[in-house]
């Protein structure tokens, strides 16, 4: 798409909120509807976005404003139903699922993921249990409703950072460590790569599975500075 405005800019909203304003006409979702954000700090970055298009509008280089769309468009009218998928990965979540013995790759991943699941049992009470292999194991009820309820706490916007990253990683633990501080972005993207970089290191690295892991890395950084904003 053609840029078709010279100056973007955050505005408050009448109704609360923070919206974005291309020559001062307001922005609106892809969707129709109204662009409200909650902080003016979002509302800032999104509008530096569209500052910093060049003579074409390329919205794959708008991150903060692909999610802040998200949110109002997909998440928000349904936040039952997203906060459920999200604590469905919990049943098979990625750092449950261990490499068998004593080997390296099973050191290194209960290096990573132990004091991860730690943490979400100690912070909501979630204690999903690890086993050894890859056969899906049923998790225990309690700690899958108390992950639902974890979740279930979670506003439109950060439950949008939350889905962002589960769904990127396959793991509910690790996106509730970024959303909830206990990782960065980078220490969440070594967790989700640790099986990957494993094999790297015996047989090499393809350049499609570089660039999904670099994908990955780019897209869980805009996912914490996202959370941050709000």
């Amino acid at each position: 798409m053609k840029r078709f405005y010279e100056q973007a800019k955050a505005v408050p909203l009448d109704a609360g909120g923070y919206g974005v304003a291309l020559d001062g006409r307001r922005v609106r979702t892809p969707a129709g509807r109204p662009f409200a954000l909650p902080s003016r700090a979002l509302a800032a970055a999104v509008a530096g976005e569209w500052s910093e298009q060049g003579e074409r509008v390329e919205p794959r280089t708008m991150a903060m404003m692909t999610l802040s769309a998200t949110a109002l468009d997909r998440v928000a009218p349904r936040m039952r139903e997203v906060a459920a998928e999200i604590a469905r990965y919990g049943e098979t979540d990625l750092l449950c699922y261990r490499d068998s013995g004593d080997s390296d790759l099973a050191r290194r991943q209960n290096a990573a993921w132990q004091p991860v699941l730690d943490w979400l049992a100690e912070a909501h009470g979630v204690r999903l249990t690890p086993v050894a292999g890859v056969m899906p194991a049923a998790q225990d009820g309690t700690a899958l409703e108390a992950l639902r309820r974890a979740v279930d706490a979670h506003e439109p916007f950060r439950l949008t950072a939350l889905h962002t990253a589960v769904a990127a990683t396959g793991s509910a633990a690790l996106g509730m460590a970024l959303i909830g501080g206990r990782l960065d972005a980078c220490r969440t993207w070594r967790c989700a790569r640790i099986d990957d970089e494993w094999q790297a290191e015996r047989w090499g690295e393809e350049e499609d599975a570089r660039k999904r892991g670099a994908a990955l890395r780019d897209e869980l950084a805009a996912v914490e500075r996202f959370a941050a904003l709000l």
